[in-house]
């Protein structure tokens, strides 16, 4: 049974969830190919991500993503009695039919970044989502070759949901904010 579920804890943005939901599945199902999975997706503002990112990742200030992975490890496999009679990658093909995990996107980020560069802020986000699955899915971006690898999928996968979903539709600023809690 596939678990996937949203959780809007921010302010200044109104986001279709149910659209959300559909894009996150199409993600899913194309980087899964049916395998399962369990997830939350927590969408924040800068100032819960803050703490989050000096929390866990002992950084200062906020980021667009971070991911968690609660998938058990080989280690852990073994620790648990689980016999790896293969090796390298194979164990973890056996023992990873499924992502579990949580993702945590900060919609000020991407508002910012949509800024920056140009784009929607709405694309931006779904990029962090994306971000966030391949790193479930065990794509490391630790080290610049890695990372241009990862950036590669990333934008090969956010062309192709650019394509199906309209993803300016996703949702909109809160222009009930004030100036003030837009911040």
């Amino acid at each position: 049974m596939n678990v996937l579920r949203f959780l809007n804890r921010q302010k200044i943005c109104a986001i279709d969830r149910q659209m959300l939901n559909r894009v996150a599945r199409a993600l899913l199902e194309d980087l899964r190919e049916g395998g399962g999975y369990t997830l939350g997706v927590h969408l924040v503002g800068a100032q819960e991500m803050t703490g989050l990112n000096e929390r866990f990742l002992r950084h200062e200030g906020s980021t667009d993503v971070i991911t968690f992975d609660y998938t058990p490890s080989r280690r852990e496999i073994e620790r648990l009695g689980f016999r790896t009679e293969y090796s390298g990658d194979e164990v973890l093909s056996w023992w990873r039919p499924s992502l579990h995990g949580e993702i945590f996107i900060c919609v000020d980020e991407a508002l910012a970044q949509a800024r920056r560069y140009g784009v929607l802020w709405q694309t931006e986000m779904v990029r962090y989502l994306v971000h966030g699955l391949l790193h479930l899915d065990g794509c490391d971006d630790s080290k610049p070759n890695l990372r241009r690898a990862m950036k590669r999928k990333e934008n090969k996968l956010l062309k192709e949901l650019s394509r199906r979903f309209d993803l300016g539709k996703l949702g909109r600023v809160n222009k009930s904010l004030g100036a003030h809690e837009r911040k």
